[in-house]
């Protein structure tokens, strides 16, 4: 008997489609993902650094940043070292553990992340609508507690989500994504999965809808805060504090809304392989980017450091 007609029981890897069986194709991906593998390790690692050199990051926002960017050097791990080594070999085989381990981590760090997208996104709120209040509210203390509030409440959706997933009786081991994911790994089950596709959407709702309804609840005061600014120069100012956030909170929530709360079909597999890609292997790239491209204090720090080994 093998191992596509057995339950979980007896269930000891299994066998990652990936994103393509073409051999050329599976190159080129191996090359660009490792680039920004490289890049997600660095930028991540360099934002870290610098936040922690320079004193004049020591803020609410940058630590909501510092902890967001060690999120992502994890996350990229949790699902990048696998897909590379993938990539160049013949049989794409993960061992049981690996799966659950990998996809608990995956849920985790992803679900932290949102949290903490929304906890930045507070951040930013009482930035701009409460100025004169800001440092009193936004101490240490309470930045302190919402992070760790993020990281618990991502790590403790993941463990129960991980936990149904797994207690299901598996018929088949072939699972059609490039690393252990929920939906991918709910098709092999031999029973039916109604339950599990509904906690998947709760958990959504929890982890996705509820912080970005925060977060669109926020924007709304503080687009109508900026607008009552007089002049052109404190509008500009004023926004620009948020538009780094705002636009990984677009990129972030967009992807994860497509892929964990849109219709799911056949026909959509393929193209929710490559939006699952772009949030776990381009996102946790771009974060660096997006904050430091588009921050003058984050810049000015790496000139800085720069500066001191000329």
């Amino acid at each position: 008997m093998g191992l596509d007609n057995i339950n979980q029981t007896w269930v000891r890897e299994f066998i990652l489609l990936g994103l393509s069986s073409d051999w050329g194709t599976q190159v080129s991906l191996f090359l660009l993902i490792l680039v920004m593998y490289l890049l997600t390790v660095v930028g991540n690692s360099l934002i870290l650094l610098l936040i922690r050199l320079d004193s004049r990051l020591y803020t609410p926002m940058y630590f909501f940043l510092s902890v967001l960017s060690l999120v992502d050097l994890f996350y990229g791990n949790s699902i990048a070292p696998q897909m590379l080594a993938h990539f160049l070999s013949a049989q794409k085989r993960i061992p049981f553990h690996s799966c659950v381990l990998q996809l608990w981590a995956s849920l985790a760090l992803a679900g932290s992340e949102f949290f903490l997208l929304g906890a930045m996104d507070y951040d930013r709120y009482m930035a701009v609508c409460h100025l004169l209040h800001y440092t009193a509210i936004m101490h240490g203390g309470l930045c302190l507690a919402l992070s760790a509030s993020c990281l618990v409440a991502g790590f403790s959706n993941s463990l129960m989500e991980t936990i149904i997933t797994f207690q299901l009786p598996l018929c088949h081991n072939v699972i059609n994504h490039f690393a252990c994911e929920t939906l991918a790994v709910l098709q092999l089950a031999c029973v039916d999965t109604s339950f599990n596709k509904v906690m998947v959407a709760f958990s959504g709702f929890l982890v996705i809808v509820l912080p970005c309804s925060l977060v669109l609840f926020s924007y709304a005061h503080i687009v109508a805060t900026i607008l009552r600014i007089r002049s052109a120069q404190g509008r500009h100012k004023a926004f620009g504090t948020c538009a780094s956030h705002l636009t990984m909170v677009c990129m972030c929530f967009g992807a994860a809304i497509f892929t964990y709360l849109g219709p799911h079909s056949a026909s959509s597999v393929e193209k929710e392989k490559m939006v699952a890609l772009f949030y776990a292997v381009v996102a946790p790239m771009l974060n660096p980017l997006i904050y430091s491209l588009r921050n003058k204090d984050v810049m000015a720090a790496l000139q800085k450091i720069l500066e001191k080994f000329r």
